[in-house]
């Protein structure tokens, strides 16, 4: 169940009076605003609206990308908003896989090199990051690609690449950011294809911003964002 109304305490993710401030020259800009926001454990939620409306900062901030100027966000039981810099980055590796739309892998190592990455941040032995890397090159169906360079292949079999180095240290939820956004509609459907496989299979939490509305409907719920507040859902019953 997704809540905007800030009233469920049981929730996985836990957004409360989350304002965030820009200062530009002499001017404020205020790109979200009062926003409240649950999201239960193995949701998956597609956030849309036009640029500019808090789209991204807001996944930032659930990520622990950036901090609100106010207001607090909870994932499972931490309040992130409190946390120093130290253990904000200790609790990002843990818990949070980020998803890219333009993949940001690393073109002189291999897929295999670029899935370990996020594991070389824990105390796994090699051979425990390699069965790691290997079980999430499995689920994205690249296992024959695993010594393959980003230049060797196609730009949906990256995003998949980009998605396994997402789930291999097995985070608590996937932050998607127009994951679908540099791809072709078939490499789209194959990326949505799994993603909605992460979450009805293997039960992971995904909060995914896109512009694309067949991308939108594989999520659960849709919430539509405007000048910096959540407005709507596109589903009856979405939100309750």
């Amino acid at each position: 169940m997704v809540r905007v109304d800030g009233k469920s305490e049981n929730s996985l993710v836990k957004v409360r009076g989350v304002d965030k401030v820009y200062r530009r020259g002499s001017e404020d800009i205020h790109v979200l605003q009062g926003l409240n926001l649950d999201v239960d454990a193995g949701d998956f939620v597609a956030f849309m609206g036009p640029s500019g409306s808090g789209k991204t900062t807001l996944l930032n901030l659930l990520g622990g990308l950036d901090l609100p100027t106010r207001g607090t966000i909870t994932v499972a039981g931490d309040e992130i908003t409190s946390m120093s810099g130290t253990k904000l980055t200790a609790w990002r590796a843990r818990h949070v896989g980020f998803v890219f739309q333009m993949y940001n892998l690393i073109p002189v190592m291999t897929a295999f090199q670029n899935v370990e990455l996020p594991l070389l941040l824990t105390n796994l032995s090699k051979a425990q990051r390699r069965s790691h890397v290997e079980t999430a090159l499995e689920v994205v169906g690249l296992s024959d690609r695993m010594n393959h360079s980003p230049n060797q292949l196609s730009g949906g079999q990256e995003q998949r690449v980009g998605i396994a180095r997402a789930i291999v240290a097995d985070p608590t939820f996937l932050l998607c950011d127009e994951p679908t956004g540099d791809l072709d509609r078939k490499s789209a459907d194959e990326v949505l294809n799994l993603l909605d496989r992460l979450s009805k299979e293997f039960k992971k939490t995904i909060l995914m911003v896109t512009h694309d509305p067949l991308a939108a409907t594989r999520a659960d719920v849709t919430l539509h964002m405007d000048k910096g507040v959540l407005i709507d859902g596109a589903r009856e019953g979405a939100i309750a």
